[in-house]
């Protein structure tokens, strides 16, 4: 491999950036696709496509076989809240793979006995998202029904383009939350990517279907997102 072609993976991976090596098996001749960045025309098709699957393969391009070997970001979750739902989010997150993180600054509810093995942290979010950035490989689940607690997570949250970002409560609820958010500066075009009410409409009614109804819809928003860059 090219060194320079390996600084780039390099750097794309300590960045959270996806990105793909393009090998051609008959040449040995490489080619580094960063997300975000341009991408050739004829090859356009075939990287989105591994990009949303994150599957690495041998793709035909004009007759010819090229191997898309590709490395993802690992996905992951922050919750605002260590609550009932959080709880159960904790345990359904793992079984497909998705790292959780929870921020509550409550810390009767913030405690390692309600959250054994989590990855709990204590705190306000607008402390703790100085030191853990957000990006577009983070979904963002609020679920205090606390504006002083969701609010600051949610603006950053859409201020960092992250691929998923929900806050619980009723639509009269969210009503609020938008004037909140438009007289914080954020837009009108970013607070409609929020899902609120959150969770697919599954009829969930306890805080584990709640949770599961949640992930559910990180999963959709994850396979389904728009990927940054374009064909030249």
């Amino acid at each position: 491999m090219r060194l320079d072609h390996l600084a780039e993976l390099n750097a794309a991976r300590r960045s959270r950036k996806a990105v793909i090596l393009i090998t051609d098996p008959a040449s040995g001749e490489t080619e580094v696709l960063v997300e975000g960045q341009p991408v050739p025309a004829q090859l356009a098709e075939a990287a989105e496509k591994v990009f949303r699957s994150g599957k690495s393969g041998l793709i035909d391009i004009d007759g010819r076989p090229l191997f898309f070997n590709v490395h993802l970001p690992p996905p992951r979750i922050v919750a605002i809240g260590a609550v009932h739902i959080t709880q159960g989010l904790a345990r359904l997150a793992p079984v497909v793979g998705y790292d959780l993180t929870i921020i509550d600054p409550r810390t009767a509810f913030a405690t390692p006995e309600r959250f054994e093995g989590v990855d709990l942290v204590a705190d306000w979010p607008e402390d703790v998202l100085k030191e853990r950035l957000l990006d577009p490989y983070t979904a963002v689940a609020a679920v205090t029904h606390d504006p002083k607690i969701d609010d600051f997570a949610l603006a950053e949250a859409l201020r960092c383009g992250c691929f998923y970002v929900g806050a619980l409560g009723s639509r009269k609820t969210h009503g609020r939350r938008v004037e909140r958010l438009l007289e914080s500066g954020v837009t009108q075009a970013q607070i409609d990517k929020i899902h609120a009410p959150i969770g697919l409409d599954i009829g969930a009614s306890s805080p584990e279907e709640i949770a599961l109804a949640i992930l559910a819809q990180i999963v959709a928003a994850f396979r389904r997102r728009s990927l940054s860059g374009g064909a030249t």
